[in-house]
């Protein structure tokens, strides 16, 4: 049997391997089953979403889905590898409390052990879950309850002007829409905040498999393989800048891309780092160290597709219709500079920064602490 009958607090961790074996299926009816609660890698945060989603782990993760991490005494992983952006450098300090079930394809990742006393499965994913679905699990309604509402009491603690215009997007689509994303803060902020309506939409990200730059080309291809259907592109001004011209390519094939400028004037994920790390001591990452930023709305004026500037990510109702409908457009959303990406697992010591006010850690740890 692979499920440990004797855990109190059971998580599944799904990441890239679930969708290449497509269980997304499977996975919803085993939270309707068990109401086990579910976490995801970054890169598979869209593979539960709707009233299932809690979030993903590791480094930029959302803060819950860390803490349950830390709290759950049983985790089952299918198809992550549980590498160090996931586990942190310290892996005495993965899931504490926990036993390890792991479930992997590739036998060699299986080989880098996380716990001294994990148990191994190497198997497709969904043969996996299968075998997994069909034993007889109890139901854990009262523990998803308490994740959940654990989940509300931190609503909007780590929200920063990024995650509040990813969340205002959010808002704004339609439910499963296909959503790509540009690498850099724009995609840990939309992993953090972006929540789809439905259980069939889809967030691209290109985690190792794309550079700077790749949200305009997934949306392309994305948009061609559904025949021309409408993808949502979340990019920043330093992403866009390395494949602006392709908007050429999306106005000739009159693909509905709907890009979403991430713009704060700067290369935020660097500059934070510099800022964080390097007392203040910015180099090309901001205006005042050499890096810039053309007028977008007129650049993407000039390719023939239709543009505006939002001085504030709240005006984005007034542009529904253009969300909608079957054009081209560009939206460049204007963010303040020096917007950070929190909360972050420090890689010295695989704590949460910045810390929970006591208040707050009390009545998460009433929910789901011992």
């Amino acid at each position: 049997m692979i499920f440990h009958l004797t855990s109190r607090k059971p998580v599944l961790i799904v990441g890239n391997g679930a969708r290449s074996a497509e269980i997304s299926e499977l996975i919803y009816k085993f939270i309707n089953k068990t109401h086990i609660p579910v976490l995801t890698s970054m890169n598979t945060v869209d593979m539960v979403q709707d009233k299932y989603r809690i979030g993903f782990i590791g480094t930029y993760g959302n803060r819950i889905s860390n803490m349950i991490l830390n709290e759950c005494d049983l985790v089952i992983s299918v198809g992550a590898r549980l590498g160090l952006r996931q586990i942190g450098h310290k892996k005495e300090l993965f899931a504490p409390k926990a036993k390890l079930v792991r479930c992997d394809v590739d036998q060699y990742e299986l080989a880098r052990e996380i716990k001294p006393d994990e148990e191994d499965y190497n198997l497709d994913a969904k043969a996996f879950m299968e075998q997994l679905i069909a034993e007889d699990i109890p139901d854990y309604s009262e523990w998803w309850n308490k994740c959940h509402e654990a989940k509300k009491v931190l609503e909007g603690y780590d929200d920063t002007d990024g995650n509040k215009l990813i969340d205002k997007i959010a808002q704004v689509l339609p439910e499963n829409p296909i959503v790509t994303v540009d690498i850099g803060q724009t995609v840990c902020w939309t992993a953090q905040s972006l929540w789809l309506k439905g259980t069939k939409g889809r967030i691209i990200i290109g985690g190792s498999y794309g550079a700077m730059g790749v949200g305009l080309p997934y949306a392309i291809g994305a948009s061609i393989s559904t025949g021309n259907g409408i993808v949502y592109c979340i990019t920043g001004d330093g992403g866009l800048q390395m494949n602006i011209q392709e908007l050429e390519t999306v106005k000739r094939e009159k693909l509905p891309i709907k890009i979403l400028v991430v713009n704060n004037k700067e290369l935020g994920k660097i500059s934070e780092i510099q800022h964080g790390s390097y007392g203040d001591r910015f180099c090309i990452t901001t205006e005042e160290s050499g890096y810039s930023v053309p007028d977008f709305e007129r650049v993407a004026t000039a390719y023939g597709i239709k543009a505006a500037t939002l001085d504030s990510y709240e005006e984005l109702d007034e542009y529904k219709d253009w969300l909608e409908d079957k054009e081209p457009c560009l939206l460049n959303i204007l963010l303040p500079s020096l917007t950070l990406l929190i909360p972050k697992i420090k890689w010295e010591t695989c704590t949460i920064k910045p810390d929970l006010d006591e208040a707050t850690l009390e009545k998460v740890n009433a929910l789901i602490g011992v």
